[in-house]
């Protein structure tokens, strides 16, 4: 178990839904899925990556709705900048995508 936080910490944390518009495997990563992800009229559409190409096909993802949180510091990730963090559930047999119901709208909070 990690180090206990309070109230405050979490409310730190801005957490969205978001819908995969387009998915992609760049040719420069083995690992990762690049996903251009719509958060609605207020925050617009972001690229983010993730290491998981080994479990998941990019062209599986695409309009599904995941939680997202949207307020990471942005990494560089090749040539490009992931500008957030899609949660997922950390299993013995790797990551798995938290998908959420489809009649969520891109933006919705999550607390």
């Amino acid at each position: 178990m990690k180090d206990i936080i309070n109230y405050g910490d979490f409310e730190k944390l801005d957490i969205r839904a978001g819908k995969i518009v387009a998915a992609e495997a760049p040719e420069w990563s083995e690992k990762l899925i690049r996903y251009e992800i719509d958060f609605g009229e207020e925050e617009g559409r972001r690229v983010l990556f993730s290491g998981i190409r080994k479990w998941y096909a990019p062209e599986d993802l695409i309009g599904k709705m995941v939680p997202v949180i949207i307020n990471m510091e942005p990494k560089k990730m090749g040539e490009e900048v992931s500008q957030g963090m899609v949660i997922m559930g950390d299993t013995e047999e790797g990551p798995k995508m938290l998908f959420l119901d489809t009649s969520i709208e891109p933006g919705t909070m999550i607390r």
